[in-house]
């Protein structure tokens, strides 16, 4: 039975349980908890010691052939667990949690290397970048910093600095990017936490291809500091294991900062908090830009994944065809307009031509792509931002989701390739399902929904209207308690199998 098959059956057979049993199963079914607030309810019952914890991650770490780690930081998260033990660490509700920083993120004490040969001599970061506070805050030990592609810009995890990191599911395959280091130590167990930000997929992707459940929040929700590369597009967001911990890391990390122009008050995020739309329709489709078919595998596991959200959120299917989305433009393609010039500025055009020699492959095609927008092309892609986003809000309205897949790709290979012996260049727009939702800045949350015929998970996306994150967080776990999938890699246990 081939893995499509397999996911296929797995899926109806849940669908037509989940009719058998009809509202009580929706009564009755109880939200597993999630391994952090398994662990963090163990450490406040001293049932477990922050030693114990952060020991046993650090030994996974370094155990792992996944490549995922650019530095460690074991000294200090040694440390820091006997604080925590000893009662004068920061306690809260991620509690000596062990916790990976994306290497595009400041961390005090650790050079931002970006993944970059130019950026390899950095010195340390003087001081934390927003959403790492918030965690450390919230008593999270750091252990690590995690992979990513150069400068985050690409759909797979490799660069020359730190090599290519692999997939757990299936170490042929590519992890998906630009938060795939993190992706792989949680998808294999090693850590609690991962963090990831998402400029056009860089959450939903690696958690597509890792089997985990990750959300890009809408833009500002999560106040960005320092300013993102990619101004208009970015946004620092959560993956997880399980519906139950992405919502604890998403409170963690949401709310306002000052220098977030498109941060919403306190007060009106508590508001969001409580909100639970009745929503009346799901559109499906299998792109939103007319880029292409969809390979089977995920043609397949998309029809029958949209056919088991409706059914268990009782909504009737709408599908729609790619090119009947947008008009003026096309979202997808502007978006590699938009991102690799803003990246030229973020770094600046003289740096950038300086040190072009020295970067990644893809890394080059992106930069020079950026160069060579002039600013009418940049500026008039940058106004159809606004018609984009008026469209799809006209579509949605406030009661309707969109439907589709989070990767257009069965899989790619782990450098970036496509196929066997070619060359990492840069992936091409069809691989992607996700920039869309960077251009218009709507939430989309990416869910395990099956197996495709690479060993790899399939993940669903579904796109809400504006600020209706945590609808989309319930939509999750209903959907997670439906049709639970696995919660790490085969070959690999969850960290809190630590209290077994």
């Amino acid at each position: 039975m081939s893995a499509v098959t397999w996911g296929r059956l797995r899926i109806t057979a849940g669908r037509e349980m989940y009719q058998l049993l009809g509202a009580v199963q929706t009564i009755m079914s109880a939200t597993t908890p999630g391994p952090i607030n398994r662990l963090t309810q163990a450490l406040s019952e001293k049932r477990l010691t922050a030693v114990a914890l952060v020991e046993e991650s650090i030994q996974r770490i370094e155990a792992s052939a996944l490549n995922a780690v650019a530095e460690t930081s074991f000294d200090s998260a040694r440390r820091d667990a006997e604080l925590f033990d000893a009662g004068l660490y920061a306690v809260g509700p991620l509690s000596a949690m062990p916790t990976v920083i994306k290497d595009l993120e400041d961390w005090r004490g650790h050079p931002t290397r970006k993944g970059s040969v130019p950026l390899k001599d950095v010195p340390p970061a003087e001081q934390n970048a927003l959403v790492p506070q918030r965690l450390f805050d919230s008593g999270a030990i750091g252990v690590a910093k995690s992979t990513l592609p150069e400068f985050a810009i690409e759909g797979f995890t490799a660069n020359l600095v730190t090599g290519v990191t692999t997939n757990p599911w299936n170490v042929k395959y590519s992890t998906g990017g630009s938060s795939g280091g993190s992706a792989a130590l949680v998808a294999s167990g090693a850590v609690a936490i991962g963090t990831a930000t998402d400029g056009g997929g860089s959450i939903r992707i690696p958690a597509s291809l890792c089997g985990l459940v990750g959300i890009k929040p809408t833009n500002g929700l999560i106040g960005r500091y320092p300013t993102p590369d990619w101004i208009d597009l970015s946004t620092d967001g959560p993956f997880a294991t399980s519906c139950d911990d992405l919502r604890l890391l998403f409170d963690v990390m949401v709310g306002p900062t000052q220098g977030d122009p498109a941060s919403p008050t306190n007060a009106m995020i508590q508001g969001l908090k409580c909100q639970s739309t009745t929503y009346k329709k799901i559109i499906v489709a299998e792109r939103t830009s007319p880029l292409g078919p969809l390979p089977t595998g995920v043609a397949s596991l998309l029809r029958s994944g949209a056919e088991a959200i409706a059914d268990l959120l009782k909504l009737p299917l709408e599908w729609r065809d790619p090119d009947s989305f947008f008009t003026g433009g096309d979202p997808d393609l502007d978006w590699f307009v938009l991102a690799p010039s803003d990246h030229v500025a973020a770094l600046g055009r003289e740096w950038v031509e300086e040190n072009m020699s020295r970067f990644h492959e893809s890394s080059k095609n992106f930069l020079r792509a950026g160069l060579a927008v002039d600013i009418d092309a940049f500026q008039a892609a940058r106004r159809r931002r606004f018609e984009y986003s008026r469209q799809l809000s006209q579509l949605l309205g406030d009661d309707t989701l969109l439907i589709t897949p989070t990767v257009a790709s069965e899989g790619f290979l782990a450098d970036g390739s496509l196929v066997e012996g070619g060359e990492a260049t840069g992936l091409p727009p069809e691989v992607y399902s996700t920039a869309m939702q960077n251009i218009t800045g709507n939430p989309a949350i990416s869910l395990p929904m099956g197996m495709l015929p690479t060993g790899l998970p399939f993940g669903i996306q579904i796109t809400a209207p504006h600020f209706c994150d945590y609808d989309l967080l319930s939509i999750g776990q209903q959907i997670e308690n439906a049709y639970p999938w696995a919660r790490v890699a085969p070959g690999y246990t969850p960290l809190d199998e630590i209290l077994n």
